[in-house]
């Protein structure tokens, strides 16, 4: 009995460690930007909005998208985990794309929208999934870094603030069923979005976790 007491928790230990090594490799955070430059991303019209000073991507100027095109992923993602230290400035707006494409001007047609606003006069908040599921609320002040997180996994969007969940929404299975609509669940990449000149938005420690099918 004595001997079988010892055992017990050396075998429940092999177990967990042999539920490590079948369960594969493990998904790490990847970095998108290295702090110093915009390699790895692409801006058509107005890529003046866009500069890199202090280890973040400064955001400023006419309106202007951003898109990773990098080689993380080939800048193609479909389950994944982003996040971004971002930090707006009073009366700014911005945002981040996923499941987008590059294109040379206006608004991206393909891809959702999650809002970086905690003060302009656009009435939905950071964290909104914009247009589909919106936050009214303000989670964060300007001026104060803070975390902004996507995950996507099939038709499930979460959408986290330093860690508080905002938004939690399934796509319905109808949504992308008409022609042209880009507004769904596809794959893609990511854009940060310049909104106007009076917005000024910082971004940095841009990650992400792709996940498994």
């Amino acid at each position: 009995m004595k001997k079988s007491y010892y055992l017990s928790p050396l075998l429940m230990l092999l177990t967990v460690c042999m539920s490590f090594v079948q369960g594969g490799k493990k998904e790490k955070w990847i970095s998108l930007f290295d702090g110093k430059s915009l390699d790895g991303w692409k801006v058509g019209e107005n890529a003046s909005s866009f500069k890199v000073e202090n280890g973040t991507i400064v955001v400023n100027g006419d309106r202007a998208h951003l898109f990773y095109d990098g080689k993380v992923g080939e800048h193609n993602f479909k389950n994944f985990e982003f996040k971004a230290q971002v930090m707006t400035t009073p009366g700014s707006n911005s945002g981040m794309y996923f499941h987008t494409k590059y294109q040379e001007g206006g608004w991206p047609s393909k891809g959702y929208e999650v809002q970086v606003n905690n003060s302009h006069t656009d009435w939905r908040r950071t964290g909104s999934l914009y247009g589909i599921q919106d936050v009214k609320d303000v989670f964060v002040e300007d001026n104060v870094w803070y975390t902004e997180q996507i995950i996507v996994q099939g038709k499930h969007i979460t959408i986290k603030i330093n860690d508080k969940t905002v938004v939690d929404y399934i796509e319905p299975d109808e949504v992308g069923n008409k022609p042209g609509e880009g507004r769904k669940i596809s794959s893609g990449t990511f854009a940060l979005q310049g909104h106007d000149p009076k917005s000024k938005v910082f971004y940095k420690d841009i990650m992400v976790k792709p996940l498994a099918d």
